[in-house]
């Protein structure tokens, strides 16, 4: 095969990946193999093929095999610590990463996997320690902010939660899930006018949040504005909740007659 159609034949192959034809792009893979048997990258994508068709053991294999003749190829080892994820094989995961970012001390996704792998395992302090990292290496991965925010929050550490969601909204003001959050991180320190105010950028954000209206409608007549408390909890029930709900919002709204 020469070069102008193992690149048509590898582009064919990428092409049925992104259409998820796996077991067809694997096929041409394969053949590309042939000709080119020391290719890492192929070895991998075989691997990623084998996974999203649900065989694991396959797929592992030829991650490990890519590993064999790239051992930097950092995308495979989280491809690897994906599959040991899913399996919920955490420590498995946890020693892969830990080797790799050893091996690859400057990338930052590795490091940032890490981190949220030990979120899923509840290990908090050895997550902040490696979320911090990927924020030395990328000052602007607000990502790695939104999980520092999240395990700073499940810790009660509310002043640190807020600093790292703040450090979102810099990058992201058009989502209101991370407005709502904010909001959450504020109202648990006890600063009320400031989770007011971003549940309020919440539903201007996206005017068909109900969360939003909800929770205005909370923390409206806990600060005992009744009007205002009673202008959005019946906003909130125009929305598509449950029956259950609707009559306890209902039996709100009517003491508030």
């Amino acid at each position: 095969m020469d070069e102008k159609k193992y690149e048509e034949q590898l582009k064919y192959a990428m092409d049925l990946f992104r259409l998820r034809d796996f077991e067809k792009a694997a096929g041409i893979f394969q053949e590309l193999l042939e000709q080119d048997d020391k290719n890492p990258h192929l070895y991998n994508n075989i691997g990623l093929c084998y996974a999203h068709q649900g065989q694991n053991e396959k797929a592992e294999e030829y991650y490990k095999k890519a590993l064999l003749f790239d051992d930097k190829l950092a995308e495979t080892y989280i491809n690897i610590a994906d599959l040991y994820y899913k399996e919920n094989r955490l420590w498995d995961a946890i020693d892969l990463l830990q080797g790799a970012t050893a091996l690859l001390p400057d990338n930052a996704a590795l490091r940032h996997y890490l981190g949220r792998i030990y979120i899923e395992d509840k290990r908090y302090d050895d997550a902040i320690d490696a979320l911090d990292s990927v924020l030395e290496l990328a000052p602007k991965n607000y990502d790695a902010n939104w999980d520092l925010g999240m395990v700073y929050f499940e810790l009660g550490d509310y002043n640190s939660a807020i600093a790292n969601f703040e450090e979102v909204l810099k990058y992201i003001e058009d989502n209101e899930l991370i407005y709502y959050q904010t909001a959450l991180a504020y109202e648990a320190n006890d600063e009320i006018d400031k989770a007011i105010s971003n549940l309020l950028k919440s539903i201007a954000v996206n005017e068909k949040f109900p969360l939003g209206y909800k929770r205005l409608g909370m923390l409206f007549l806990a600060r005992g504005d009744k009007k205002d408390a009673k202008e959005y909890y019946q906003e909130y029930l125009n929305f598509d909740i449950p029956q259950e709900e609707k009559d306890k919002i209902s039996k709100i709204l009517e003491r508030l007659d």
